[in-house]
């Protein structure tokens, strides 16, 4: 009788501390849904495009859209989703999407296709020095010169992922990505599966930030295809008195196999610059360099339309190479942001009377209206020599966010 009590009485109690433990981790999870966050973005853009070629002029009017809800912690974990849409806007749409085959042939390119899908899905788990994500996610190294979300698309790159980042020192900061699919601006249509390794690490000094990376990328479709990047940079800033000096170095280098065929080649910067009573001047020469005008210097993962002229005329790089020597010159003006480049592009190695890649000229201004609206102007002007054809590009748009 004795030890039926006793039976009853630890079934009792275990019930009990179930039950309480139960009740606790429903009230931290009703806390963490509850103390979450719902944000969003909306932007209405339009483009056009001409080229001196046989296509005809493109011009479009997108809205993207953006959102998401962020869970507030619960023992350190955290969860986010985030839905995107992009759409045309007024029927103006007379443009080509080449790889989701939305009017190939008939007009030039503007890459931001019709689509609606998870932007953003994962599970993080956050400590003092330690940060660890898992599932479809936003990765931007550095200055997205190797991997980026190119969010200047309507519909930006996101990775299928697991990140970790880890910080054992105060300046330092060590992270390891794996990649099993790249989702590409062209929705569905330009997915990848992928077997990426990306290894950074940043220091931080009082002269500037270090950075070495290694860049391990391959496509998984069991064909021999991996592109190897090492690389380390330097970039920081000193002031003297009313004048801030900017300085960039950077070097990596690159081996590519595909199939048994074996190209190596290298990537150099060099940028300076100023900074004196609001204005930003920057003088600098890049090199994405070739293996005897047969291979060019590749970055696949990166946000290329920050680099190289904002017409995109070298999303992929020559198989001679590229030398770009560009100045740019920014400031402040009406409470709005400006920014003028000039870009004068070169073969690396030139071959087959391809020597001379044209020049460029950007232009942009952008202002903030009421706190949470953006309007914006952005011209590109790129003028052909050896290779190409000359192309304009102009963008108008307003964004809000919340």
């Amino acid at each position: 009788m004795k030890q039926g009590y006793k039976n009853l009485l630890t079934v009792m109690t275990a019930s009990a501390v179930i039950t309480h433990s139960s009740l606790v981790l429903s009230d931290s999870l009703s806390d963490a849904l509850s103390s979450g966050k719902v944000y969003g973005d909306f932007r209405l853009r339009y483009e056009s495009v001409e080229q001196d070629n046989s296509l005809s002029d493109a011009d479009a009017l997108t809205l993207r859209t953006r959102l998401g809800y962020k869970t507030g912690s619960i023992g350190g974990f955290s969860a986010l989703i985030e839905f995107e849409d992009s759409r045309i806007v007024g029927g103006v749409g007379d443009y080509t999407v080449g790889p989701t085959g939305f009017n190939v042939g008939e007009f030039s390119v503007i890459a931001d296709p019709k689509s609606s899908e998870v932007d953003q899905g994962y599970i993080a788990y956050t400590t003092d020095q330690l940060t660890v994500k898992l599932g479809r996610q936003v990765i931007a190294l550095n200055n997205q010169r190797f991997v980026g979300h190119v969010g200047w698309r309507q519909d930006r790159q996101t990775f299928d992922a697991f990140r970790a980042d880890y910080t054992p020192l105060k300046n330092l900061t060590l992270t390891y990505s794996y990649i099993g699919q790249r989702n590409r601006i062209f929705a569905d249509d330009g997915d990848i599966d992928s077997k990426d390794h990306l290894i950074n690490a940043t220091y931080k000094t009082t002269f500037g930030k270090v950075t070495g990376y290694a860049y391990l990328l391959e496509i998984d479709n069991d064909v021999d295809n991996s592109l190897d990047t090492y690389g380390i940079s330097f970039q920081g800033a000193t002031k003297n008195k009313s004048v801030n000096y900017l300085y960039n170095v950077e070097f990596a280098t690159q081996e590519s196999d595909v199939n048994g065929v074996e190209f190596d080649t290298d990537y150099y910067l060099l940028e300076a610059g100023i900074v004196t009573h609001g204005i930003t001047a920057k003088i600098g020469y890049e090199v994405l360099g070739s293996d005897d005008g047969d291979f060019g210097f590749a970055t696949p993962l990166a946000t290329l339309h920050k680099f190289n002229g904002w017409a995109d005329q070298f999303l992929a790089t020559p198989a001679q190479g590229l030398e770009d020597a560009y100045l740019s010159v920014g400031g402040s003006l009406a409470g709005g942001k400006w920014a003028v480049i000039y870009h004068d592009f070169s073969a690396d190695e030139s071959s087959a009377g391809i020597d001379d890649l044209g020049s460029e000229i950007d232009l942009l201004y952008v202002k903030t209206i009421a706190k949470n609206y953006k309007v914006g102007v952005k011209y590109a002007d790129y003028s052909a020599d050896d290779s190409k054809v000359d192309a304009e590009k102009l963008w108008l748009w307003v964004s809000t966010s919340f």
